[in-house]
């Protein structure tokens, strides 16, 4: 883990709502793993205030990328960053995505839930689908991204502006039974709302696949010692314990989660 002033590179504005933030974060950049986080501290805000929690979008070349929504007095006040500001950055905080993946991977973001998933797309050995979904055609991010990869993208909004209309998990279960009905298996990694992140939780476990779920809770400190982001828990003997997101997660596998 490190403590690092990182000046901002670029800080470009993707739509009304989302933004894209690229920090010369240096060994802090070149230790992040997918799904791994970091926890910035937002200049302009008093001393005390608390640092946010970001998911690493992408990390290369010593420089560390955070696609972010404006959704609070701190993100607000992040939308005037200018290129040259110094950001204090904690990370790379918690554990990643395992990376070991020898069947199809399937990818499962609602929102900018699908920021850990591009970086974790740029690390598989083996290309797969991006299933993701979100309230309008405005909240469906980085699928040029994806594509660019060589990823195919399927696409849900629950106002039908873009792909399927619906949720996320209509699309998902397409997937999900073709490769059922060719006699194929996947492993799923998604990042998103918990009622999204329990649906696919679900789908996996009713067909026998793995699924290494991002949980997204409350996590003021970031590194296990506050105790505000707690996750019930279930071991392989089944027995429950009480785990923390920031430091045990946020990554757990979805046979692992008490909902």
């Amino acid at each position: 883990m490190f403590d690092f002033l990182c000046d901002i590179t670029e800080h470009d504005k993707v739509t009304d709502d989302y933004r894209m933030l690229k920090l010369d974060a240096g060994e802090l950049a070149e230790k992040a793993r997918p799904g791994q986080f970091v926890h910035v501290r937002i200049p302009g805000l008093a001393d005390c205030a608390l640092r946010r929690p970001f998911s690493i979008f992408n990390s290369q070349d010593g420089i560390l990328w955070i696609l972010y929504k404006s959704v609070g007095r701190g993100t607000e006040m992040m939308k005037d960053l200018k290129p040259g500001t110094q950001l204090q950055v904690i990370g790379p905080l918690g554990n990643g995505f395992p990376l070991e993946c020898d069947v199809e991977p399937v990818l499962v973001g609602g929102g900018y839930g699908v920021a850990p998933l591009y970086f974790l797309a740029t690390r598989l050995k083996s290309k797969g689908v991006l299933v993701v979904g979100g309230r309008t055609a405005e909240d469906i991010l980085a699928v040029d991204d994806f594509l660019e990869l060589g990823w195919r993208v399927e696409v849900a909004t629950m106002d039908g502006s873009a792909g399927t209309e619906g949720l996320v998990t209509v699309p998902l279960t397409n997937e999900l039974n073709r490769l059922n009905d060719s006699g194929e298996t996947a492993v799923l990694y998604s990042c998103g709302p918990d009622g999204m992140l329990k649906a696919v939780g679900e789908a996996a476990q009713e067909r026998g696949f793995k699924a290494w779920l991002s949980l997204d809770k409350h996590m003021i400190c970031g590194v296990g010692a506050c105790l505000a982001c707690v996750q019930k828990l279930r071991k392989a003997d089944g027995t429950e314990w009480v785990g923390r997101v920031c430091s045990d997660g946020p990554i757990f596998e979805a046979g692992e989660i008490v909902w």
